[in-house]
């Protein structure tokens, strides 16, 4: 065995003792950096996020302000029910992740634990409705109706429902005074959710986790003003969360109050004709499909002439938004959202586009004036116009020889817009276009505010569609490889015309020309765009944003923030062109008129009635009901999807609804006493300091029988009662 010296064995000794004081003193450098980093560097930050791990916020959720009529009836408003809330926090953080809580709940409030568990998952792509929508650290409500007998159980019980909350809460509520549900124009509320309380928490109205927001209608358009602020309550507690003292305190405000320029009886007659009318559509045979009318859906606007605000809007089909209110159940959801159902949801006052038919004949006679046609010269109106081998016939191909403009628009005469139409495409260089043609009738439609938004204070308005050549082109840069690859010559007629789509969709032809001009082909419109034009027709000239909300009140009723009209334009026309429009609109109504069958009785001299019939062709479909009308104070504007012809769909429900607003009988003879609206509401309600509201009671409509609804003129046989007119 070889002996190691003993100085080599003292060496190796003290190298590592001089590597260790390296290594040790290597660690304190690093440690005392670190401490030095925690406590001087960042030490302030540190120190208010571990005093804030001490702090406990209490958060009670503002009291959403109430959305009322005109004169200052509920349409939403709130309730205190008993509420049983679940924290998911809680819950998760048990071993059995809080299933056997959520059993014992589900006992207590009569439900099955599926219910319960499906209430709290949280909601993606994958999880079918019902599922929690918002934050999962807020409390998610399981139900809003629970009894006191159960909400003591709960309370005695606490050790056996740990993370269960059961407290009186105020809950939105619906109450659909008078029947009218309002539906698509309230819209609904659903939890705030992660990505929104991120969004907004720089802003001047940020989200807390408790909070609903408003997801469409006017609850999401005024969501900022109905919300409030929440009253936030900071409490200092110990490591084992004993209270130690209240450290700061935010009262919180109430949202303000909503004051619309809806008039609930106006809403609710308007909602009850509308459906009554689709429904009795149904029954009637469409002659040229040999089917029932399917009437799908309809919209109708009442507007306010003068200044754009509109006293009545309903949508079908349509829903009850308190379906949403507390977490929309899995039938529910299905149903609104099913193409089954026709997506109710949608306001199709608002959303709905198709074809305008003949109630754009007033573009097409303004455009007519503007590219130098007089409005009181004759034109022809034959029984069909040929173009390209090709026979367009007028409706029910009757013709009415040489008349004017404001004939044109009585009869509903298509083929005096097709000559004219055709003109202008060849006066702009037709295939070839000049470099300054006019588009007389593309542009003017544009001016008339159609193609674009209405700039209504309602989300998600669509435009609608002016089919110009500049959109011409772009369509058919969109589509040409779908339509090569479908086309085919001398195949199908949609193969044909996908083969011809292809081959030249980037032209504007002289069909599309003339069809334009009738309002057909690819135009688009909505019923809101219409009813905003015809009311600058019926006021003079200027085109107002429609509006919903007329006044913003603060909750002690002192502050009154109003919602003016506001103009966007005028219409492209002198005040001479609308005065013609207006004389040619009240001959629809007049005897041999498109209208007057629907309107025999009026009281013209006492009550000017102004009306356009419509009937749109839709490929595929079966024809589009649309109504235009106006008095000198109201516009109401119908359609109805599949449902026939203008006046006799829409005719019978228009009526009804003017009849409402001036207590009128179908004789004519008026008893202001039963009158609605005589003239728009120009006061606002009033609301107390204590939050209370000066509401009239409002009673559901009453339809008028059928003995009332028999006008004299339509007494007798039916051969001698008039055809249904376009």
């Amino acid at each position: 065995m070889t002996n190691v010296p003993e100085t080599g064995r003292t060496s190796r000794v003290q190298i590592r003792l001089v590597i260790m004081q390296v290594l040790i003193l290597s660690m304190l450098v690093t440690l005392g950096g670190r401490l030095w980093y925690l406590q001087v560097r960042n030490g302030e930050e540190y120190y208010h996020e571990a005093k804030s791990n001490h702090v406990q916020r209490v958060v009670r959720p503002a009291v959403r302000g109430p959305v009322l009529d005109a004169r200052g009836v509920p349409l939403a408003d709130n309730e205190t029910r008993l509420v049983v809330s679940a924290s998911r926090t809680a819950l998760m953080k048990m071993k059995d992740k809080g299933k056997g809580v959520m059993t014992r709940l589900a006992d207590v409030l009569g439900m099955s634990p599926k219910e319960v568990m499906d209430k709290v998952r949280l909601c993606d792509s994958q999880t079918p409705k019902p599922c929690w929508n918002g934050s999962p650290y807020q409390p998610i409500p399981i139900t809003l109706e629970a009894s006191t007998q159960q909400a003591l159980q709960l309370r005695e019980r606490p050790e056996e429902f740990p993370g269960i909350t059961a407290e009186p809460t105020a809950v939105r509520r619906y109450p659909a005074p008078g029947g009218a549900r309002t539906s698509q124009v309230l819209g609904y509320l659903s939890p705030v959710t992660d990505e929104e309380i991120q969004k907004a928490k720089d802003t001047d109205s940020p989200h807390l986790r408790s909070d609903q927001v408003g997801r469409s209608g006017i609850e999401r358009t005024y969501d900022k003003q109905l919300r409030g602020k929440a009253m936030v309550t900071s409490y200092e507690v110990d490591n084992l969360g004993r209270v130690m003292h209240q450290t700061e305190s935010d009262p919180g405000v109430p949202g303000s109050t909503l004051i619309t320029s809806i008039d609930a009886r106006v809403q609710s007659v308007a909602e009850y004709e509308l459906q009554q009318a689709m429904k009795t559509v149904r029954q009637e045979t469409d002659k040229i499909t040999g089917r029932k009318y399917e009437a799908d859906a309809g919209a109708v606007v009442v507007m306010e002439a003068k200044t754009g605000r509109v006293v009545a809007m309903a949508s079908q089909p349509d829903y009850d938004p308190n379906a949403w209110v507390g977490g929309i159940s899995a039938k529910d959801y299905a149903r609104l959202t099913s193409k089954k159902s026709n997506y109710p949801l949608l306001n199709r006052a608002i959303q709905g586009q198709a074809p305008a038919g003949s109630i754009f004949k007033v573009v097409s006679a303004s455009a007519a004036v503007r590219a130098g046609y007089p409005f009181d010269s004759k034109y022809n109106c034959s029984s069909s116009y040929s173009l390209g081998g090709r026979s367009f016939a007028n409706f029910e191909s009757k013709g009415h020889g040489p008349i004017s403009l404001g004939e044109a628009l009585k009869f509903s005469c298509n083929t005096v817009f097709y000559a004219l139409g055709h003109k202008e495409w060849q006066r702009d260089g037709g295939l070839s276009p000049k470099k300054d043609a006019h588009d007389w009738f593309y542009r003017t439609a544009r001016e008339f505010g159609l193609g674009s938004e209405t700039g209504i204070d309602l989300p998600n308005e669509v435009t609608g569609r002016i089919p110009d050549r500049r959109w011409k082109k772009s369509f058919w840069a969109a589509n040409k490889d779908s339509w090569c690859k479908q086309g085919k010559k001398g195949g199908t007629y949609v193969e044909q015309i996908a083969y011809e789509s292809c081959l030249e969709g980037n032209q504007l032809k002289a069909f599309d020309s003339i069809n334009f001009a009738i309002g057909q082909g690819d135009v688009l419109v909505t019923p809101i765009q219409m009813a905003t034009a015809y009311s600058a027709i019926s006021n003079g000239g200027t085109l107002f944003d429609p509006t919903v909300g007329k006044a913003v009140v603060s909750p002690d009723g002192k502050h009154v923030q109003m919602i003016k009209p506001r103009a966007h334009g005028r219409l492209p026309i002198d005040a001479q062109t609308v005065k013609d429009l207006d004389r040619g609109l009240r001959m629809v109504v007049e005897p041999g008129g498109t209208a007057a069958w629907r309107f025999g009785g009026w009281p013209l001299d006492k009550i000017p009635m102004r009306a356009k019939t419509g009937t749109a062709q839709v490929y595929g479909k079966q024809t589009t009901s649309w109504l235009a009308t106006y008095t000198d104070d109201f516009t109401i504007v119908m359609t109805i999807s599949q449902g026939g012809t203008g006046s006799g769909a829409s005719g019978p429900a228009v009526r009804n609804i003017y009849n409402a607003i001036y207590g009128l009988d179908m004789a004519g003879k008026q008893d202001v006493k039963k009158a609605l609206l005589l003239r728009p509401e120009t006061k606002l309600p009033r609301i107390h300091p204590d939050g209370s509201i000066d509401s009239p009671e409002i009673r559901p409509y009453v339809p008028p029988s059928p003995e009332e609804l028999a006008p004299p003129a339509l007494a007798g046989p039916p051969a001698q009662r008039p055809a249904q007119h376009d």
